[in-house]
């Protein structure tokens, strides 16, 4: 069934499909993915390219646009976009922490969420490519965890793919989260100096904060007590490009009263923690690291902390974290607190297929263009210029001007569909 409506400037239209939860067993247990596409009213033909996006995460729904704006008016220039909310997100079988918690143990849990990483999201858009678009190639456009999914399907399933246009999002490989985590702290410390750099008035405000923190049980909206180490991991949003003014109009609001929390101050600190509309996000992210020749990622930024006395909770000034999982989250953070069996079990697990060939991507033939943000915070950009050396038909614009969410400057796709026209265009 299709269903289909008109949003401001664009043709929207709906479609399900019955995917396996394990690729390897298609006749066993099942599970639904949405497929929204968009098209330009005037460039609703058949024979309009393909483009699908694969949206960052782990674990985030694709966009419900508002309006024709930033990557999408550019892309509905040209492409019919296709919106596959990747499984477990968005209209694909939603998962939360008691989904999980109903399968049985830790163990139980852990074989379930291992289908939910990339590899078995690249089976789902390919079954979705070959049963609604009649196998037609189409070109990916990803942004952050989506360049992970982008290497996973140019390493098993580069046929479906006429160009890949990558933003922020160039994991390294063979993928190594204790390096990643090595790299990354030292990112976040230099963009909480920034921070302190720019606004010195909060060293003394986040001290206050950290102190009063420390001090006793101080309650959030939702019953969870918010500790100074929760505290700190709002430090995420700095790797985006206003994040560092979030942070400061957040903690300049801080207090109504010496020593005592405003309401305001608890309440959007409960919303940014919580992880209540992405539970995903810190459940599966180590799982990105999992591969046969990488053993066990071992909460491995925890491991990379414990090696950083500068990150504890009783230095001054203090240092905020960034997209780093820890092994508090799961008991701290109400939504988080179902999936903590799991996330013990996956930590351990040594047992993982594959996500990259890299023999294959060496010999890759599909055009490839890389923005890779030299500042960014959440993936290193050594890291991703490493891989992008080692991969075919690769070109790759680094660039200071944007951060990790410059996606959303319609130049940035602009750039790198030129990298490709130059290089030859899309292949048909």
């Amino acid at each position: 069934m299709t269903t289909s409506y008109l949003l401001r400037g664009m043709r929207a239209r709906e479609q399900r499909v019955t995917v396996p939860l394990d690729w390897t067993q298609p006749d066993g247990e099942s599970i639904e993915l949405l497929v929204r596409e968009l098209v330009d009213p005037e460039r609703d033909h058949p024979e309009t390219p393909l483009l699908t996006y694969l949206q960052g995460g782990p674990g985030g729904a694709n966009p419900r646009p508002l309006a024709r704006d930033g990557w999408i008016a550019e892309a509905l220039d040209t492409y019919r976009v296709v919106l596959v909310d990747q499984r477990g997100t968005g209209g694909s079988t939603p998962l939360d922490a008691r989904v999980v918690a109903e399968r049985g143990d830790g163990r139980a849990g852990a074989d379930f969420l291992a289908h939910f990483r990339a590899d078995s999201i690249v089976r789902d858009l390919e079954h979705v490519r070959q049963e609604l678009y009649e196998g037609r190639r189409w070109a990916t456009l990803a942004q952050s965890y989506g360049g992970w999914i982008t290497l996973t399907y140019l390493s098993f399933a580069p046929e479906g793919l006429a160009a890949s246009y990558i933003c922020g999002g160039v994991p390294g490989t063979p993928p190594r989260a204790s390096e990643v985590y090595r790299r990354t702290f030292d990112r976040v410390a230099t963009k909480t100096a920034e921070l302190y750099r720019r606004y010195p008035d909060d060293v003394g405000r986040v001290a206050e904060i950290a102190d009063a923190l420390a001090a006793g049980d101080v309650l959030l909206p939702d019953g969870d007590v918010l500790t100074v180490r929760r505290f700190q991991a709002l430090g995420i949003d700095m790797g985006m490009k206003p994040g560092h003014e979030r942070l400061h109009w957040l903690i300049e609001k801080a207090f109504v009263r010496p020593g005592r929390f405003s309401d305001a101050f608890l309440q959007d600190v409960m919303a940014l923690s919580s992880t209540a509309g992405n539970p995903l996000f810190w459940t599966l992210q180590e799982t990105l690291y999992g591969d046969p020749s990488s053993g066990a990622t071992g909460w491995a930024a925890q491991a990379e902390r414990d090696r950083r006395p500068a990150f504890d909770e009783d230095r001054r000034p203090l240092l905020f974290t960034g997209e780093m999982a820890f092994p508090w989250m799961f008991d701290e953070i109400r939504v988080l607190r179902g999936f903590a069996p799991a996330v013990h079990e996956l930590a351990a697990r040594t047992d993982w297929g594959p996500l990259y060939d890299l023999d294959r991507l060496a010999a890759n033939e599909v055009p490839v263009a890389a923005a890779v943000y030299f500042d960014d915070m959440y993936v290193d950009a050594g890291l991703q210029l490493d891989t992008l050396g080692r991969l075919g038909n690769a070109g790759w614009w680094v660039t200071n001007e944007y951060e990790h969410d410059g996606i959303g400057s319609g130049r940035t796709f602009t750039h790198l569909r030129e990298i490709v026209r130059d290089r030859g265009g899309e292949t048909a």
